[in-house]
């Protein structure tokens, strides 16, 4: 590699020509950054004591081995914004010169030499006439600007405009043309050469752009991908695969959605869950260790990049799939991403029916709105759908996927019925972030004709204003304030109305039955067609009683929309662990060491404290120690006569210690799980060892964020 500093004239004179690979993006800056080098430019140009004015590097590597007889193109590996937006400002600065008869300026500016000299090869022909060339719809408007022809359509948007941009500047300061060719004189540059039998330029790249401040990680991989390639195997695999992928995504898409869809893809291939800033670490990592070419990788990638927007972005084609995607869009959990590509790749590939996979979509549904229902806490999510591919039998989809909702654990449970219809009745569903989602599915639920409820709005049937009227205080009896705290946001007293403004804060009776249109036919609660209102005609009074049986009543009816998995109990038993099957099992009793005395009563102080730490955690006796698991087991006791070995699951290097107590056991033998070992032996030290546990079960807790 070799970087000298140059002048940004010098350098476009003397380089043959330079080509903008296709997996470069954003040829040009944007207008905020076009109008700062111009105001630098007028700067520079304005003050004698400013000797150059600094704007970047260009590094570069020559396309193909030269010779005497002809230069080869220069491809671009960083710097094509300022490069492009350098020729856009010259051929600006040129057409003015010809349009308004300036000769020459300067002893060295003209409309002629500025193209001859800085735009063009005028000798050569065809694409190597020009200095620079783009690629795509970009190429195409650039090259009309240099030919003083129509640009394309559709053109290129920032090129087109960043060219105007500079016309206008120019004319605007036409006064100071001295100072405007001054300061583009001043301008300088880093002239970055890489050699290509030394030189990695991948590796250049990435060293250049380690701060992240230009890229997103779906530009470094494409670059990673391409970059090494020959020109024509890069043109090849971006024009069948990588190009029509970004127009899949769309312009504010492949920006807004494609780093996201990375990081689904890499969870979906190797099960494990990217940090959101290392996507390109870890696309590197599974690229490097993958078998077949980069064709295949490619393609593959394209492939997968199809099903994430037929579920993501809308564009499935099968009906009855696309509402499913949408539903599950509405709830706003992307982490289920990793596990639908899996299963819509078994659809496409033919192992899974559309129909199967609509169950399996329901059933994704299902789960997620069930636990946000019930407040679970949603930091098992992750782990949960990176990994759920795996443990399905793909000959026995569906029955495989219901019997692996219905045995997880603890906090990664399916809430059963009973769960479920207990705690949405009671839960503040007006503050849901999917209201208008519920609400819908709701209302539509085996209708063959489906309500569109975007027509109509939220309402109180018992009012939210805190000041109620007398009629109001009268229907709920002396309990009123209680009764609106505890039920004013819940199921039983939400529903859709048209007629919200109508209805206001009126009396249950006038909602009921006063309340008429412009026409004056009633439009009240008891003649609405909606399925939410069905009863509320034969209410007499909306008190506490009669909130509480709407509430049991949609319970019933949510429990049906988000229906929960079944499986026959002898089906369900095939799917448990061995050791739950009827085998084996173990209790406090075959610990001998827990018979009686201190170890007994220290055990029993220690396993009270750990299963207090959260309701999910959960304790298990093996033959040899006790279990206590949240995701996995976090700590394992391992009963002694007179003391109590503890095994944490954290690495050793993350555990805070200060006083020293516990013992590397990393790659040891050991019983139990984790790095960490502890031994217990007095009452007076479990608060410390109990900071110890809290570590583990806080960091298994933590890893994995939904």
């Amino acid at each position: 590699m070799k970087a000298t500093e140059a002048t940004l004239l010098k350098f476009l004179k003397n380089a043959p020509q330079f080509i903008i690979p296709i997996y470069q993006r954003n040829y040009s800056w944007t207008q905020e950054q076009c109008n700062q080098l111009w105001m630098d430019l007028l700067r520079a140009g304005r003050d004698k004591r400013i000797s150059s004015h600094f704007i970047g590097s260009i590094v570069y590597i020559e396309r193909g081995l030269s010779t005497v007889v002809q230069q080869e193109s220069l491809l671009v590996i960083d710097g094509q914004q300022r490069l492009t937006t350098a020729t856009l400002l010259i051929a600006a600065l040129a057409d003015y010169f010809e349009a308004n008869d300036i000769a020459e300026l300067m002893d060295v500016f003209s409309a002629r030499k500025l193209r001859n000299y800085y735009l063009l090869n005028p000798e050569e022909d065809g694409d190597r006439r020009f200095k620079l060339l783009l690629s795509e719809t970009d190429k195409d408007t650039l090259l009309a600007i240099l030919r003083k022809a129509p640009v394309p359509d559709p053109a290129s948007a920032r090129i087109e405009q960043n060219f105007k941009l500079f016309q206008q500047l120019i004319e605007t300061n036409k006064a100071e043309l001295e100072a405007i060719c001054t300061g583009l004189d001043k301008l300088v540059i880093v002239d970055v050469a890489l050699d290509r039998t030394q030189d990695n330029p991948q590796l250049i790249f990435e060293s250049m752009n380690s701060t992240g401040l230009e890229l997103s990680q779906a530009d470094l991989i494409r670059n990673y991908i391409l970059m090494g390639l020959e020109p024509a195997l890069q043109t090849e695999l971006y024009t069948t695969f990588w190009r029509p992928m970004e127009k899949g995504f769309g312009q504010a898409g492949y920006t807004t959605h494609f780093d996201g869809f990375m990081r689904h893809y890499l969870t979906t291939k190797t099960g494990e869950i990217p940090n959101v800033r290392e996507v390109y670490t870890a696309f590197k990592l599974y690229a490097r260790g993958r078998t077949g070419d980069t064709r295949e990788l490619v393609a593959e990638i394209h492939a997968y990049a199809g099903y994430y927007c037929a579920m993501a972005l809308g564009t499935e084609r099968h009906p009855v799939l696309r509402q499913a995607f949408q539903d599950l869009r509405e709830q706003k959990r992307d982490v289920v991403y990793p596990f639908l590509l899996d299963a819509y790749h078994d659809y496409r590939m033919g192992d899974l029916s559309a129909e199967e996979l609509y169950q399996a979509l329901r059933l994704v549904e299902s789960y997620v709105f069930r636990r946000a229902v019930c407040a679970i806490p949603t930091n098992s999510l992750n782990r949960t759908f990176a990994g759920l591919s795996r443990s399905l039998k793909k000959d026995r989809y569906l029955e495989s996927l219901k019997a692996t909702f219905l045995l997880l654990p603890s906090y990664r449970r399916f809430p059963d019925d009973d769960e479920f219809q207990r705690e949405i009745k009671v839960r503040n569903l007006y503050k849901f972030r999917n209201l208008m989602y519920w609400l819908r599915k709701l209302e539509n639920f085996n209708r063959k004709e489906p309500i569109a409820v975007e027509n109509y709005t939220v309402e109180h049937i018992l009012p939210q204003n805190p000041e109620l009227s007398t009629a109001w205080k009268q229907e709920l009896g002396p309990e009123y304030e209680r009764i609106q705290q505890t039920w004013l946001h819940t199921l039983g007293n939400l529903t859709l109305t048209g007629y919200n403004s109508e209805y206001s804060d009126r009396s249950f009776k006038y909602k009921r039955d006063d309340v008429t249109n412009h026409d004056g036919d009633p439009v009240g609660l008891r003649v609405s067609p909606l399925m939410l209102n069905q009863g509320l005609g034969s209410v007499e009074t909306w008190d506490d009683a009669a909130i509480r049986q709407r509430a049991d009543r949609l319970a019933i009816r949510a429990a049906k929309v988000w229906q929960a998995p079944e499986l026959a109990a002898d089906i369900l038993n095939a799917y448990r662990p061995a050791a739950t099957q009827g085998g084996q099992t173990y209790g406090i009793d075959d610990h001998h060491q827990l018979a009686s005395g201190p170890a007994r009563e220290l055990f029993e102080q220690l396993r009270s404290q750990v299963l207090a730490l959260d309701p999910c955690v959960s304790e298990e006796f093996l033959k040899v120690y006790v279990a206590y698991k949240a995701e996995t087991n976090f700590v394992d006791v391992i009963p002694q006569t007179k003391r109590l070995l503890l095994t944490l699951n954290i690495p050793f290097h993350e555990i805070d210690d200060p006083n020293g107590l516990c013992r590397d056991i990393t790659g040891l033998g050991r019983w139990g799980n984790g790095d960490v070992e502890v031994k217990l032996e007095s009452p007076d030290q479990l608060p410390y060892v109990l900071g110890l546990i809290r570590q583990a079960f806080d960091q298994q807790m933590g890893s994995v964020d939904a």
